[in-house]
């Protein structure tokens, strides 16, 4: 499929990742992620909270795609947090994989109690070459500005909820400042937010014949954004990849943009750390 988005960006240890992944968030079966391999996806995110990693790397392995073609992100959960809690939870995580390293793994929430150990143990695997890359989720700026200062590693991402009701400029403006890569997790809003029967974002896509989440995920690309759209659907989950034959023009990112209420469809990270 000539249209099939295959671009990369550059991480700032060097390592080069895909700009669209596939999430796998409450994923129980193993075809979806089997369609998006063959549909030409070549990353995919998971969990230890999603309880399904050794689901993911059985589908991985029956795939047959080499291990250097693919680009692999788990996260250290709530509870797995601390420095030698978060060591044992990366191995943990490659024993139910079956894999020998992942290409990032990540801190899956901010906790309070274990800020600065877990922060650690995520660079000792770095620096002892366990993982390519390592990153953060739903981490605000205050709490990018203390880990960068408690820190000699800065994260390599920072994973959060982004969407065009919810547009992060000023966060993606100090992540692109600090040159940390911006990823969005619920690019398409998710269902209760109605974002995809927006009229606007209908409008745009009528215009180049693509639907409106194509739209949406074109839109994070052009800002340089990594995004991992999930779908159970084969025909969506090759609709979300097949966008390379589309580019939106400055009015139209701009429209996009506009239509911004700051609304989350998930927790506030800021709340939650404090609580």
């Amino acid at each position: 499929m000539n249209n099939v988005f295959s671009d990369k960006i550059t991480l700032n240890n060097g390592v080069e990742m895909p700009q669209i992944g596939f999430g796998v968030f409450k994923m129980e079966e193993e075809q979806p992620i089997v369609d998006a391999l063959e549909a030409g996806y070549r990353a995919i995110d998971t969990a230890k909270r999603y309880e399904n990693e050794a689901m993911v790397g059985h589908a991985i392995a029956s795939a047959g795609i080499p291990r250097n073609e693919l680009f692999i992100t788990s996260k250290v959960w709530d509870t797995d947090q601390g420095y030698d809690e978060t060591l044992r939870a990366y191995e943990t995580t490659l024993n139910e994989m079956k894999l020998d390293y992942l290409d990032l793994y990540m801190i899956h929430w901010p906790i309070k109690e274990h800020f600065n150990e877990t922060w650690r143990a995520m660079e000792r695997l770095l620096e002892e070459k366990r993982v390519r890359a390592i990153g953060v989720c739903n981490y605000e700026q205050p709490l990018l500005e203390r880990l960068l200062a408690e820190h000699n590693i800065i994260p390599a991402i920072d994973q959060v909820e982004t969407h065009p009701y919810f547009s992060q400029v000023d966060l993606i403006k100090y992540l692109k400042n600090n040159n940390i890569q911006h990823q969005s997790w619920g690019p398409l809003g998710q269902n209760k937010s109605g974002l995809l029967t927006d009229p606007l974002l209908h409008a745009i896509a009528e215009r180049y014949e693509k639907t409106a989440a194509q739209v949406v995920i074109r839109w994070h690309l052009q800002r340089g954004s990594v995004v991992i759209p999930k779908s159970q659907t084969t025909s969506r989950i090759i609709e979300n990849i097949s966008i390379a034959d589309f580019r939106l023009d400055e009015n139209e990112m701009a429209m996009i943009e506009q239509l911004n209420r700051n609304e989350r469809v998930s927790h506030d990270p800021m709340q939650r750390f404090e609580n």
